[in-house]
């Protein structure tokens, strides 16, 4: 669906480069709420720089990061102190899940980019008894709604980018560096996905 003419859209991209921010992020403070105070061990699929996966260090006794990006895997570690109880691993972690049994698994933006049901499995049989699995994932637009949320989320954007950055440029967010793909299941495939035996 084309809502914007190039030249609108041009214009959007310069201002939301001047004025980055991180969705992803925006979304940690929720995740942190879902999780025990404690844990023994964390999964964090899709670590990206590695950000959640530092805030899951706080609350775990270890925690393992896995992105298919060796350069982003790279950053994450520099940017770790060593004090901190996290492994990086670069792997896909559908084909190479990290062998164990984990307290919390979240996985953020990064099903869309997996095999789903597939994904699904691996998480499930990877998470401990009474483990908690958090997912924050992305669909592709349906419905008018859907459209329309897309509309309004344009100018959201841009403001929230202008909001977070006290409206001074800045520079773009490491974690912001990662190759991206968009959605191409729908929010009914997800569910119907997700029921599925």
């Amino acid at each position: 669906m084309k809502i914007l003419s190039p030249r609108l859209l041009c214009a959007l991209e310069r201002f939301n480069a001047a004025y980055p921010w991180d969705h992803n992020a925006h979304y940690h403070r929720w995740i942190r709420r879902q999780l025990p105070k404690r844990f023994n061990h964390a999964l964090d699929i899709g670590s990206g720089s590695g950000d959640l996966a530092r805030l899951l260090a706080r609350r775990a006794a270890a925690v393992t990061a896995v992105d298919s990006d060796p350069a982003i895997t790279a950053q994450a570690q520099e940017l770790t102190p060593d004090v901190l109880p996290v492994t990086f691993i670069v792997a896909d972690a559908v084909a190479e899940f990290p062998a164990g049994s984990y307290d919390v698994i979240t996985c953020v933006a990064t099903i869309h980019h997996m095999p789903f049901a597939q994904a699904l499995t691996c998480f499930r049989r990877h998470l401990a008894p009474g483990g908690t699995l958090v997912i924050v994932g992305l669909s592709r637009a349906q419905t008018p709604v859907d459209h329309l949320l897309g509309v309004a989320a344009i100018p959201a954007n841009a403001a929230m980018g202008w909001l977070k950055n006290k409206g001074r440029p800045s520079p773009r967010p490491v974690s912001m560096t990662a190759s991206t793909r968009s959605a191409d299941m729908t929010f009914d495939d997800i569910v119907r996905d997700e029921v599925s035996p």
